[in-house]
């Protein structure tokens, strides 16, 4: 077993050793799912009495007890019924749902997490033993309970049985799992810096968004000050896509379910998707996506081949049903701004479009400091049905991909069925500061879509010819992105980003009229400037501005106003800046602008 998997097998087996303690300090518990999540497991619960923080002190001394027992993990093979019966006899309702569920309609409605209990097979079912304790479960597992690492359980949650707000509420252990205690504790450090910087935390300390029950959840509103951080981050990418030929495209935020039964999403996530039904009856969706509609600007007219490539750009809202459970912050909403863009060209132009997003990818990710590797998505032969299109174009489509990587001597791995269901992707992966990976960018090859709404050029020969789809977003969703973006900086947004460049503080009630006037004059050059000339005094004004991150900050006193230099605050650096006026407007005007 290599190092990858023999991880993932020892913390599954501590998913089932957390479960195996908790039988053991609550006979009546009803087991959910326990699956492996990243760096870790979780584990579906609920007791006659709800558990507390705690309470998992005392749970995890009991796996500690387990562990040392040296527990065979064993596994047995069963038929479903027999399984059914089983469980239904160790009164444990939700492994008998999953299983009567798995019966009736196979695997196409089981959710990943919970595959991972059934298995892959819709005719069988698995069991393993740890001790006196079983579980229904495909693995893998480990040998024995003294081979599991280090591990820690770190929080309690909610979450709604199979992910549904219409199901019971159930409780949710989390855990963290790793090889040695050495690996374990550097993570744990890694957290604790990721407390300090959570989006969720941060955002509304830095005045950046909110959210209102009103609302509704996963449905975020930007303050002034956000707003402006977004629209810079928009305003980058479009112009470096601006330079490469796009144009810019517009698209209502509603459609007839028409539009996404031709594009095959209506198939794959009508159960995904926000619905109208109008007073003649017709059904409508929010747009959970924008490719269709776009797909209909290119169509609006014939096109020659000299015409190609047509490149479209749209920074528009998406609306997606996500459960409530499920939502977290920025990271993941139900309405959400994609930085969406469509290249519409023949199959011999696609490489060097995909060449040219790459560089446009590693521009923007290079300004914050992300290091990038990429990922080539590809489909899983195994699974056609998850796909559109057949065998031949995917294998054409993959192989140009895998190219394009190797020429750009890019760190790339394989990703193997992490393809969309309508072509595989070059998915980017950005390192943060603290280490953690977050899937970004995103670039597609599809030769589907066009073919599902007979989109052609005229060729050479005067001929209809099939052309292709390339689906890029550079943040992908803006949301999500500053999620990720907030982390990495801790907040901290470069000059020319930050949605308040500099903050000029009053000493005195004479020296606010100078003061205005300096405010006056940034504003007017296009210098994102406030001003505090409130009543209190100057070092709370300085630690003010230094708790909303600003990364200037400048007191003006008399000598100042009487034509002295300036002394800079500047944040996150011990030294002033000692600029006269000139300086600091000139520095401010170079340094604050957005450069591409």
């Amino acid at each position: 077993m290599s190092q990858p998997d023999f991880l993932y097998a020892m913390r599954h087996s501590t998913a089932h050793l957390l479960a195996a303690a908790v039988t053991e300090l609550y006979p009546e518990v009803k087991l959910g799912v326990g699956p492996v999540v990243e760096n870790g497991f979780f584990y579906d619960l609920v007791t006659s009495q709800p558990l507390t923080e705690n309470d998992l002190s005392t749970i995890e001394a009991k796996m500690r007890e387990i562990q040392k027992r040296d527990d065979v993990f064993r596994r047995e093979e069963m038929s479903l019924e027999d399984a059914t019966v089983f469980f239904e006899k160790q009164h444990q309702p939700f492994k008998v749902e999953l299983l009567r569920d798995l019966k009736e309609r196979g695997t196409t409605k089981i959710r990943p997490e919970e595959m991972q209990d059934l298995g892959e097979k819709s005719d069988t079912a698995s069991v393993y033993y740890t001790g006196n304790f079983v579980d229904l479960c495909r693995g893998p597992h480990i040998e024995h309970t003294s081979q599991i690492g280090a591990f820690k359980l770190t929080k309690l949650a909610g979450a709604y049985w199979r992910g549904d707000e219409k199901n019971p509420q159930l409780q949710r252990i989390y855990g963290l799992t790793f090889e040695t205690q050495e690996a374990l504790d550097a993570h744990l450090l890694m957290l604790e810096e990721a407390k300090k910087r959570d989006h969720k935390k941060l955002g509304p300390e830095l005045d950046l968004f909110t959210f209102s029950e009103l609302v509704g959840s996963g449905l975020p509103l930007w303050t002034p000050r956000g707003t402006v951080v977004r629209n810079l981050l928009d305003q980058f990418v479009w112009k470096m896509r601006e330079a490469c030929g796009y144009v810019r495209v517009e698209i209502p935020h509603i459609t007839k379910k028409d539009l996404y039964e031709r594009s095959g999403h209506w198939e794959k996530f009508k159960d995904e998707l926000f619905k109208i039904e109008t007073r003649e009856g017709h059904v409508f969706a929010m747009k959970p996506m924008n490719c269709p509609h776009h797909t209909q600007i290119y169509a609006r007219k014939p096109w020659s081949y000299r015409d190609l490539p047509q490149r479209y750009a749209n920074s528009t809202m998406c609306y997606r049903d996500e459960q409530s459970g499920e939502l977290a912050g920025l990271s993941r909403v139900r309405a959400f701004t994609q930085d969406d863009a469509h290249v519409f060209c023949r199959l011999s132009q696609a490489k060097e479009e995909f060449l040219k997003i790459w560089d446009i990818v590693h521009t923007f990710y290079g300004m914050f400091g992300f290091s990038l590797r990429v990922r080539i998505s590809r489909h899983d032969p195994s699974q056609p049905e998850k796909y559109l299109g057949d065998a031949d174009r995917w294998a054409f489509a993959e192989n140009m991909l895998s190219e394009i990587a190797k020429e750009k001597h890019a760190d790339s791995f394989d990703g193997l069925g992490e393809a969309a269901f309508y072509g595989p992707k070059l998915d980017f992966m950005a390192k943060d500061a603290i280490g953690r990976e977050w899937q970004v960018a995103t670039i597609q090859l599809d030769m589907n879509m066009p073919e599902r709404f007979d989109l052609t050029c005229i060729n050479e020969k005067g001929e209809k010819e099939r052309i292709v789809m390339i689906h890029a977003a550079i943040m992908g969703s803006i949301e999500r992105f500053l999620s990720i973006l907030i982390e990495h900086l801790a907040g901290q947004f470069p000059l020319w980003l930050a949605p308040v460049q500099v903050r000029f503080i009053t000493v005195s009630q004479e020296t606010i009229p100078f003061a205005k006037t300096f405010l006056e004059t940034c504003t007017s050059i296009g210098i994102r400037a406030e001003l505090d000339d409130s009543d209190e005094k100057v070092g709370k004004k300085i630690r003010d501005a230094a708790m909303m991150k600003i990364p200037w900050t400048v007191v003006v006193g008399a000598k100042e106003a009487e034509g002295n230099p300036f002394h800079v605050r500047v944040f996150g650096q011990e030294e002033e800046l000692i600029l006269s006026k000139e300086e600091l407007f000139d520095r401010l005007q170079k340094e604050g602008k957005m450069s591409v």
